[in-house]
């Protein structure tokens, strides 16, 4: 009885390490404390007591205990390779975008040497009247662009980089623009989004980060489209 009582103290470590110190051991460590349970399992029958042997219920107990450690193990490594092969499918394609051009939240306008510059907004619902005020580097409106009526979602529009007197504007001016959005006379919440060129990519701990010519570095859930 003595041996039988120690095999069962033993066996308490032994599930304690299962459950904690092997999930830091590896799969080569998870395999080592499973040949010690087996070996001390075989021991346990072996020096049981006769008139009390164990019983079916307790002998399933401890090797389900140790399929579940092993199952789960198994699953975090398998949901680990597929974490790491999304992560190297997403690098891929944001290598693709590379010289586009993409909208991000922003009120930047950017003249090109054509004198045209192109904006967009998210609008939260549909508009009966869209009406876009250029600003100029010192915050003064220098021209108001009137859209009409525009649905909800993302659209963009044009400026053609005259002011209202029809008067072009110099291509290296310093531009905003801000976004009025209604209908039926209440306020429409609209998110201004800016045109700008991603340069490179970057892959980090974190997940993917653009690298944008005026906005710098932002995550690639950021951008709202694609040109």
């Amino acid at each position: 009885m003595m041996a039988v009582s120690a095999v069962h103290n033993d066996n308490a470590s032994l599930f304690a390490a299962l459950n904690g110190a092997a999930r830091e051991q590896g799969r080569g460590g998870l395999r080592e404390v499973e040949d010690r349970f087996l070996k001390l399992l075989v021991t346990q029958l072996r020096n049981q007591d006769p008139m009390n042997p164990m019983e079916n219920a307790e002998l399933t107990m401890q090797l389900a205990q140790m399929s579940t450690v092993e199952g789960i193990n198994k699953l975090n490594a398998g949901l680990e390779a597929l974490m790491g092969s999304y992560r190297a499918s997403q690098t891929l394609q944001a290598v693709g975008l590379i010289g586009h051009q993409v909208f991000v939240a922003g009120d930047r306008l950017s003249l090109s040497s054509e004198g045209m510059a192109i904006g967009g907004m998210d609008l939260e619902q549909a508009a009966a009247k869209v009406r876009v005020s250029v600003l100029d580097a010192g915050g003064a409106v220098v021209r108001k662009l009137d859209l009409g009526n525009r649905p909800a979602g993302l659209s963009r529009f044009v400026w053609d980089g005259k002011d209202d007197s029809g008067a072009a504007l110099p291509a290296a001016g310093d531009y905003r623009f801000v976004v009025n959005a209604e209908l039926d006379g209440k306020a429409v919440k609209a998110t201004a989004l800016t045109l700008d060129q991603v340069y490179s990519v970057i892959t980090e701990g974190t997940g993917i980060s653009l690298e944008l010519a005026h906005r710098g570095r932002l995550s690639l859930d950021q951008v709202r489209q694609i040109f």
